[in-house]
This record gives structure tokens, C-alpha cells and sequence, in this order.
């Protein structure tokens, strides 16, 4: 079948089986233009949870796909390629992180959404890029253990004061590789360009940006202000759908490559395959469920 035959076979499918798609803003044009919601991991479980869906088909990497099931644990949830995990995901594990609550035993733990079920389940609370500062900030300690993402956890640092916060030292590969000289070559290149960098970018970059945001803030901001040329730094996949949503202005990404790979393991023919023989479904322990759910509602009380 070709691009659009697969399309509407799998909308199809979605209607006999009273199913939903979830795609990531990070993945391929023809896969986000069947989406039933459109945008970033914890805003898509959220939606998916409001449904009355029985099943989510979750087109992004395994840790949206968890946090999926443990928001909606009475439904059966589907991930089109078990094997595109988050490789920052995967740089913090449960027994590395004993040990540093060892090591800081009044600290509480913070736990970036972009962490696997295991690791949220061993949180105090999660943390979205929109709004870990705002939580951070509410908590009741002084020393703060981030996890995984220093990136992130450096932005937080220093936007909350009176906290020390001790970063797990892992990073996004795709948003970790963007330098101050690609930032001041987009400037160079598009003067007039507002540029918009994800706080998982290093502080050289999201610092002399005009903007620092999630990628629905991005899609917001771009939507909300007068300028007419934008410059995202973060994978490119979000520039596509800006283009697609704001067609009257202009989006440009950096002149460095920026793909993840692993997000784009997501093809039509493995979310067809997913449909048709129900397979790949998240299966988690109900302890780490009802474990990792505290953590998620406590930052919903948070922020």
C-alpha cells in the first residue's frame, strides 16, 4: 500500500476498534497528519485518558508509551516499535539512582516525564520542560536530585533559587548538540527570525535565545506573536508542524541536522501492523503503576 491507501487503513482501523493515535510532534508529516492528538508525551496521555477509547496506539518512544498505561491502566496500549526507546531515558536506572538517594537522603527526586515507568515509580514527582521550574519551586527541600537531564536540570537551577539541585548526568542527544555558533549562524542567516530553543538545548543556547520553550510553548508563541519567521531549535520534526498549522509564516531549523532516530523507527506500516494484530501492548506491574501515578499527580497538584 502507498502512503495514503496506509492512511486511511488505519483510520479504518481506528473506527472498528475503537482506537486512538497518539503522535508525537517529533514524528514524520504523513504520520502526524492521521493523529488523532497532536503534540508533546504527557499532553498526549492526558488526552488519551479523556477518551472513551478502549485502545491508544501510541506513535511515539517507550516512555510516552508507559506513561500512557499508567494514566489509563484500564486500557490496552500499543507501541508500533517496542524498540525506539529514548536513549536519555535509558541513561538513568533504578539502582544508579539508589545509590545517590543513599548519598542524599534528605533530597527528593525529581523525575523528568522523559524518564521510563521504573524510574518515575522511585520519584517524588514529575517534571514536564514547561513546567519544572514552577514545581521545583514548590517543593519542600533543599536539595533536589534531577533526573535524567542536566540540561534540563541546569535551566532549573537557574530559575529557582535556594535549591541545590544534583543533576543525573544525562542528556538529549538531538538538543545537546546545538552550539552557541548554530544559534549565531541562524541569527546571522535570518535576522529577523525569533528564535525559540528547548531548555533540554545547553545554557549557551537557550540563554541567548529570544525564547526558551517546550515544544507545544514553541507552536504557542509562534501562534500568538506578530513576527513572521521562526527558528526552532529542537528536532526538526516540530518545524513541519508548524508549517503545516501557521502556513502564512515561515520556519527554519538549524542548519545542524537534528533527527532522532529513534522517534522516527515510527513508520505507517508498523502503526497498520500494530492495529491489525493488537501487538507490542505495554504491559507494567501494577506496583510501579500506582507508584509512578503519585508522582505524575503530584506534579498535576504542583503545577
Amino acid at each position: 500500500m502507498d502512503v495514503r491507501e496506509l492512511q486511511q487503513e488505519i483510520n479504518r482501523l481506528k473506527k472498528q476498534k475503537n482506537a486512538v493515535l497518539l503522535v508525537h510532534n517529533y514524528q514524520n508529516p504523513e504520520i502526524q497528519e492521521i493523529a488523532d492528538f497532536l503534540g508533546d508525551s504527557l499532553d498526549l496521555s492526558r488526552k488519551a485518558k479523556e477518551t472513551d477509547a478502549e485502545t491508544i496506539v501510541f506513535a511515539g518512544v517507550t516512555f510516552m508509551a508507559e506513561t500512557a498505561k499508567i494514566l489509563s491502566p484500564e486500557k490496552k496500549v500499543l507501541m508500533p516499535e517496542p524498540a525506539a526507546r529514548c536513549p536519555m531515558a535509558d541513561m538513568v536506572n533504578v539502582e544508579g539512582l539508589k545509590r545517590i538517594k543513599e548519598q542524599y537522603p534528605d533530597a527528593l527526586v525529581v523525575a523528568y516525564v522523559n524518564t521510563n515507568a521504573e524510574v518515575k515509580a522511585m520519584a517524588d514527582v514529575c517534571v514536564t520542560s514547561a513546567n519544572a521550574v514552577k514545581v521545583v519551586s514548590k517543593l519542600n527541600a533543599k536539595q533536589i536530585i534531577f533526573v535524567p537531564d542536566k540540561n534540563l536540570a541546569n535551566y532549573v537551577s537557574i530559575y529557582v533559587k535556594g535549591k541545590e539541585i544534583i543533576p543525573w548526568n544525562g542528556y538529549c542527544y538531538v538538543h545537546d548538540a546545538f552550539t552557541e555558533d548554530d544559534l549565531y549562524e541562524m541569527k546571522e542567516k535570518h535576522k529577523d527570525a525569533v528564535i525559540i530553543a528547548h531548555p533540554e538545548c545547553r545554557e549557551e543556547v537557550f540563554m541567548n535565545s529570544h525564547y526558551t520553550e517546550s515544544t507545544q510553548g514553541m507552536i504557542r508563541v509562534a501562534k500568538l506573536l506578530q513576527a513572521e519567521e521562526f527558528v526552532f531549535f529542537t528536532e526538526e520534526g516540530l518545524s513541519e508542524r508548524a508549517k503545516r498549522e501557521i502556513p502564512m509564516k515561515r520556519f527554519y531549523a538549524p542548519s545542524k541536522p537534528a533527527i532522532c532516530k529513534e522517534m522516527k523507527q515510527i513508520t505507517l506500516q508498523k502503526i497498520y501492523d500494530s492495529l491489525v494484530y493488537e501487538r507490542y501492548e505495554v504491559v507494567l506491574e501494577k506496583e510501579i503503576i500506582e507508584r509512578a501515578q503519585k508522582a505524575l499527580n503530584k506534579m498535576l497538584e504542583l503545577s
